[in-house]
């Protein structure tokens, strides 16, 4: 960064401030534990005054009983140690003003003896069990405050869309709630800054090293383990490794997070490798979608140019067989053009190859289901029988289902290009389909004959 702390004087200002704050954090600590003892022996001096007063008209038998709601509610409101100390507290005042003789400590009855030892026992078990009480409450709203703070944050990080939109959401919400500088890095071998707030904060030579080792580590580095890193870098780790780096930083040179806020940290990292995770996930099957739609484009181009560019190659063929046939033809040019087409024929065989995979989804239609990825064949839930010619002629028809795939098409595909005259083959192998297929192969519902042209799927 740096926190803008370059000149001297500033940075002589930025240690005064945190001498400041580790003095007064101690302080106020102490003078509120003070306080809690204050507290806790004035409510057993205004116990003790009732007692007084209720002493001379009932006796001194009720006053006992009165201390201990004053010991449960120092435990409840203010734990344990001011609960012992009004205990105490009460015990003495017991001693003093109601046993005999009166206003000394010493004990002459054995009943005041039993009652005071008993009081003392009450005093010091329902301390600790309304103390435990309220040690149980407190950690129960803390963890409660926690879920709720985490699942405020994730539904906020959930709201966000892309990576960069999250980054920085999650930037501001952490900002809020530890009241720090916040960056989120990413890459190697020299972290890049992606989202931070508030903006414009940079990172020194020390602070790039010590993100860096973050991500590669997977380990908290920065400021404790580097005295010229102002930043503390907590890496993103996620099921597919680790994403990126959170860097945290205050201006007054304090740690960013205080220990008991450690566990709300990880959690709420935990959160952002999350929301990282799906957005890339997101990119990455909206990647897949664009390429299966470019795919698809490109095989109903290529099967478009197969079906136009195909014949007509064909019939150029036959007229240059029938040039050689001729005594008047140049013999030269036509074995130039036959060359020629003879290599245009090559290129469009090959480009046709680029067509459609195997490993496309299933088809359906009519009850029939071919799994062109397993290569099976099923009617109505029945495995069907196929010989290799009549599935070849099949997947080609289910490729392009919905499509006339010429006579000369299927011949090429299935038997070869020597055999792309021999139309017979192709009736054979779509007769044989009908029969297995087709509930009335008489009259055909699936695989449909389009007249002088060719076959289609119906889709």
């Amino acid at each position: 960064m740096s926190l803008d702390l370059g000149a001297q004087e500033a940075h002589g200002k930025a240690m005064t401030v945190t001498e400041i704050y580790m003095t007064e954090g101690p302080r106020r600590s102490v003078i509120k534990g003070v306080e809690h003892y204050i507290a806790a022996l004035a409510t057993v001096a205004a116990v003790t005054l009732a007692g007084l007063w209720i002493a001379p008209r009932w006796g001194t038998g009720p006053v006992d009983m009165i201390y201990l709601p004053a010991i449960l509610a120092a435990a409840v409101l203010w734990g344990l140690r001011p609960a012992l100390a009004a205990g105490i507290a009460a015990v003495l005042a017991y001693n003093f003003f109601f046993t005999v003789p009166v206003h000394t400590l010493r004990i002459d009855r054995m009943a005041d003896v039993v009652t005071v030892a008993v009081l003392l026992t009450v005093a010091v078990v329902t301390s600790r069990l309304a103390a435990g009480v309220r040690s149980q409450a407190q950690l129960a709203t803390a963890h409660a405050r926690r879920n709720a703070t985490i699942a405020g944050f994730a539904r906020r990080l959930l709201s966000s869309s892309g990576e960069d939109e999250i980054a920085r959401t999650a930037c501001t919400e952490l900002r809020s709630l530890f009241d720090c500088n916040v960056l989120l890095v990413r890459g190697l071998p020299e972290p890049e800054i992606i989202a931070g707030d508030p903006e414009g904060n940079r990172l020194s030579p020390s602070d790039v090293g010590s993100a860096a080792l973050a991500i590669e580590s997977g380990e908290p580095a920065g400021r404790g383990e580097s005295r010229s890193a102002d930043w503390v870098f907590y890496p993103l780790r996620s099921p597919g490794g680790l994403l990126a780096a959170v860097g945290l930083a205050r201006d007054d040179g304090m740690p960013p997070v205080e220990e008991g806020q450690l566990l709300l940290l990880s959690n709420l990292l935990d959160q952002i490798a999350l929301a990282l995770g799906r957005a890339q996930l997101e990119d990455a099957a909206r990647e897949f979608a664009s390429v299966r739609e470019r795919d698809r484009v490109r095989a109903t181009l290529l099967s478009s140019i197969g079906q136009d560019v195909t014949p007509r190659l064909t019939v150029i063929g036959h007229a240059v067989r029938e040039l050689r046939r001729r005594a008047s033809a140049d013999k030269a040019l036509v074995s130039a053009i036959g060359s020629e087409l003879a290599r245009l024929d090559r290129y469009m065989s090959n480009l046709l190859e680029l067509g459609p995979e195997s490993g496309e989804q299933d088809v359906e239609a009519g009850g029939i289901k071919i799994d062109l990825f397993h290569r099976t064949v099923s009617r109505d839930g029945n495995p069907v029988h196929l010989t290799p010619k009549e599935y070849a002629v099949l997947t080609e028809l289910a490729k392009h289902r919905g499509r006339v795939l010429s006579h000369t098409y299927l011949l090429r595909a299935v038997w070869g290009p020597a055999q792309e005259r021999q139309i017979e083959y192709l009736r054979v192998a779509i007769r044989a389909l009908r029969q297995k297929l087709e509930e009335l192969p008489a009259q055909p519902r699936l695989i449909v004959n389009e007249p002088g042209v060719g076959y289609r799927l119906v889709a």
